[in-house]
């Protein structure tokens, strides 16, 4: 019976696997299969390995540029998340001071608003400080909304780690701060694996903020680049429209492959332990 129920768990796990991964499955296929053949032509797992399409895409779309936007951006916004929530959830976790649940509390809440409500005020503020169209706002803007959950994360995760450690470095002559960069941060590295993941994607994926605070064609990410060439150019086009998706997505593939091991990890210790 347990062999049995062990057969039926990996089938499912298989075949919900086979599922998620259908849709580049067939998006791989499209990029790879000339102008002029349909995507029910003949045997429609079998592509043609037409990779000019991937050329033509990368040249028409200017996507090499937006990808260039997209990685300042979320290499940005993702060094600040780790360097501000790591910072904070030391603070939150280790010291009591007075208004300590206070702010954990508030950041929490946070959470649970939806981005796309604080738009409005937050152009406002961007077109005060002259940062609407231009990358270093648009990393501000997404550091900001994703501050409450770095910080949750990383203050579930050194509330799991041992205060000895750090009062012997304390006895030895460290200072907080030099303990903080010199043994604590090192020790987060399940816990940046999984804030980077959970955050880095979504920066690199975002349209809705950059919709708004990126209008100048020079500053586009690559949503807003992916969005404008289907629309104006490919057209009906899918090979072509296909081929630079799947360009657009590299970098969040070979980024998910560095830094999965260590993402179980981190929501775990991080989050559960909270």
């Amino acid at each position: 019976m347990k062999k049995i129920l062990s057969f039926m768990r990996y089938l499912s796990i298989i075949f919900i696997s086979i599922l998620c991964l259908m849709p580049f499955i067939i998006l791989l296929i499209l990029a790879l299969n000339t102008p002029k053949r349909n995507f029910y032509d003949g045997n429609m797992f079998i592509p043609d390995f037409y990779f000019a399409n991937f050329v033509e895409g990368w040249i028409k779309s200017n996507i090499g540029r937006a990808m260039i936007n997209s990685g300042i951006i979320t290499i940005g916004s993702v060094c600040m998340i780790v360097i501000l929530g790591a910072m904070a959830g030391y603070a939150i976790s280790r010291f009591d001071f007075k208004f300590n649940k206070g702010i954990y509390g508030i950041l929490l809440c946070c959470m649970m608003v939806p981005g796309i409500i604080n738009t409005v005020p937050l152009y406002t503020l961007m077109i005060d400080l002259n940062a609407v169209n231009t990358l270093w706002g648009m990393v501000c803007i997404c550091t900001t909304l994703a501050i409450p959950q770095a910080v949750f994360v990383f203050t579930g995760f050194i509330k799991s780690l041992p205060k000895e450690i750090e009062e012997a470095a304390v006895i030895d002559g460290c200072t907080q701060f030099k303990v903080f960069w010199t043994i604590i941060l090192p020790l987060l590295k399940p816990c940046i694996s999984a804030v980077v993941i959970l955050n880095g994607f979504g920066i690199w994926n975002n349209y809705s903020q950059a919709v708004f605070f990126l209008q100048d064609s020079a500053k586009h990410n690559v949503p807003q680049a992916l969005s404008v060439y289907f629309q104006q150019f490919a057209g009906a086009k899918w090979n072509l429209m296909a081929a630079t998706a799947v360009i657009a997505i590299v970098p969040v593939v070979i980024t998910f492959l560095i830094f999965q091991k260590n993402l179980m990890q981190g929501l775990t210790d991080g989050a559960l332990k909270g």
